[in-house]
């Protein structure tokens, strides 16, 4: 079949190895799938892969490859957009990567906002991406995020035990601890598995803290280890494997 000529949005999921073909129909009739911004709700819809954006429940779906799929490790810079295409012309991780990386229509893996920086993965793998943003499949993201005040041991509790935010979102409790930084901030290490928009500075804004940097340095299994800002690399074989495995894939 030529790689443009659409298909029904059924056989598009399944063929995504997310759902048997029955099972994609429950997942559009429930209205859990969008299609260029809308809930579609007819499996028979026709997409054009490669063209049309797929998303269940918010993550991108993405038909499966011939080829095998590409697994890129980025540190994500300040001051650079995490998507693919941004309408206010702003630098975006894609930007970032060789022509030859761009064609393969990677997706990012999750959000990082346009002042934070760190490990952010992008890949054409839509059962991974699926796994790693969506809600159900908790993974653990840790942090470094440097603010400018003391944090005192009250603050800690509250991220500890379960913090509300003023918004009213109730928060699972975070993994936290601190060190001084030699300039007079202090350095938190924090461990999220939840998915919340913009949930560190969020909670540092209620509690009164000042973020000066904030950076991901670990994504589930992934390290981001002594890789430079606006850098990238391919994982390695064995960390593909254990990145799957994790995800309940190997």
């Amino acid at each position: 079949m030529p790689e443009n000529s659409p298909v029904r949005l059924n056989k598009y999921i399944a063929d995504a190895g997310l759902a048997s073909r029955r099972g994609a129909d429950a997942l559009i009739q429930s209205g859990r799938v969008c299609v260029n911004g809308l809930i579609q709700r007819e499996p028979g819809t026709r997409v054009v892969p490669g063209q049309d954006t797929v998303l269940l429940d918010g993550a991108v779906v993405m038909a499966k490859q011939d080829a095998s799929c590409s697994y890129i490790m980025l540190h994500k810079p300040v001051h650079t957009v995490t998507t693919v295409n941004d309408p206010q012309g702003r630098k975006t991780v894609v930007d970032l990567l060789p022509e030859e990386l761009r064609t393969q229509r990677l997706f990012p893996v999750g959000r990082l906002d346009y002042m934070s920086e760190g490990l952010l993965l992008l890949t054409n793998d839509g059962e991974v991406t699926l796994r790693l943003t969506h809600p159900s499949y908790e993974h653990a993201k840790k942090y470094e995020v440097l603010v400018r005040e003391a944090v005192t041991e009250k603050s800690l509790n509250i991220m500890r035990q379960g913090m509300r935010l003023q918004e009213g979102e109730r928060l699972a409790p975070v993994e936290v601890d601190t060190a001084p930084d030699a300039n007079g901030a202090t350095l938190m290490r924090m461990t999220l598995r939840q998915g919340v928009n913009r949930q560190i500075r969020r909670m540092c804004r209620d509690l009164g803290l000042t973020i000066l940097r904030l950076r991901r340095v670990e994504l589930g299994p992934l390290h981001l280890g002594s890789l430079e800002p606006g850098k990238w690399r391919a994982l390695t074989d064995a960390e593909i494997q254990i990145l799957k495995s994790s995800r309940g894939l190997g």
